[in-house]
């Protein structure tokens, strides 16, 4: 997650990952606003010179009430820092799987699935965050897995809300949506000892073409990210290829929150950087890891609130963020029949996309987690 959902990229002492949810403590904090009293993906891109006009008419993003965090059952099993206020530590842990493990997160990713479709499915006006919260909650606890963001370093939901100009880390509240809203909604679910995760950004009601080309490209600079990925590849040609798309299309990375490692341990190394960046290290077989991109609309700083998650621009931009679970396979062409029968249904992308994908990049497999 960046954390409770994405990561943040430094190395200090860590807070929550976004599109991840480890990474070091912001460098700038704001205090969190007053409390007001309430609470998709499109097709071709059309012009190249979006506008982010309809997003400077929405009033500035305030902190609603908080709601007491859910239970979860106790025969559900938790992750180890479930009790802890702090933050664990970036594992240097490579979580490489065997065929087990591979298993574990075939199962985790795709219950993380459809809780995010699900989630997807309760987004209209009037609804507050804190009652897509808890729907998504209680999906997850009847399927016998642990909300992973519930508790981590002390984070108070079971997923992150992350609203209009909310960068990443959203805390769900008794905010209410209202038309013409964007919202990235990030879940991690944690079962049978595995952690699985996936993120995606929707509208609220109707939205102008403005904001549609910039999901879209959103959606783009995640994909694009995700085709470099090979055995053996740097991973320093992800944040190459989707900051190089986010430029032609007018928009910018986000480069304070990274992918990360994700298996038993919800946050590891490999760190994966999505703006351009001359790191090293390359991707092996048998890993897996999260490409979790986080664009704006315009080029902004972001802060952080008081309550150390919700960053959001300093400017009041609107931000998107996507994000996958990769997984490295090495020759696995005898089995992409049945991965293709696993993503696809009637409501997914096309078959043949996915077959392309599949079949066509032998070197390594994708667990549509965002679909």
């Amino acid at each position: 997650m960046a954390a409770p959902g994405a990561c943040l990229a430094s190395r200090s002492p860590p807070a929550f990952l976004a599109g991840g949810f480890l990474a070091a403590r912001p460098a700038a904090v704001s205090p969190i606003p007053s409390r007001s009293g309430t609470d998709g993906w499109m097709g071709i891109l059309g012009s190249q010179e979006p506008s982010s006009a309809s997003s400077k008419k929405r009033p500035p993003l305030r902190r609603g009430k908080i709601s007491p965090q859910l239970p979860v059952p106790e025969h559900i099993p938790r992750p180890s820092y479930v009790g802890s206020n702090r933050p664990q530590e970036l594992s240097s842990v490579r979580q490489i799987h065997s065929a087990e493990g591979i298993a574990g997160m075939r199962a985790a990713c795709k219950l993380a699935a459809r809780a995010l479709d699900f989630a997807g499915t309760l987004i209209k006006p009037s609804v507050t965050t804190n009652e897509i919260d808890r729907e998504v909650h209680n999906m997850i606890i009847e399927a016998g897995a642990y909300p992973s963001q519930l508790g981590y370093g002390g984070f108070p939901k079971s997923i992150c809300t992350s609203l209009n100009e909310c960068v990443c880390h959203g805390v769900p509240d008794s905010t209410q949506l209202q038309t013409g809203d964007i919202m990235n909604v990030d879940v991690n679910v944690f079962l049978n000892g595995y952690h699985g995760g996936a993120s995606r950004t929707f509208v609220c009601g109707e939205v102008d073409d403005s904001i549609r080309h910039f999901l879209k490209a959103a959606e783009e600079c995640l994909e694009k990210g995700i085709t470099v990925c090979r055995d053996g590849v740097n991973y320093k040609k992800i944040g190459k290829k989707i900051s190089k798309l986010a430029y032609f299309y007018g928009y910018y990375v986000v480069d304070r929150f990274v992918g990360h490692g994700i298996g038993p341990i919800w946050h590891s190394e490999p760190l994966i950087l999505h703006h351009a960046n001359d790191n090293s290290g390359r991707m092996v077989e048998g890993q897996t890891f999260t490409i979790e991109p986080i664009l704006t609309m315009e080029k902004a700083e972001t802060v952080t609130w008081e309550d150390g998650w919700t960053t959001v621009t300093a400017d009041g931009s609107w931000a998107a963020q996507f994000k996958h679970t990769v997984h490295m396979w090495q020759d696995y062409r005898s089995q992409a029949e049945e991965l293709i029968d696993e993503i696809c249904d009637e409501s997914s992308v096309p078959g043949e996309w996915l077959v392309r994908r599949v079949c066509g990049s032998l070197e390594f497999c994708v667990w549509h987690t965002g679909i």
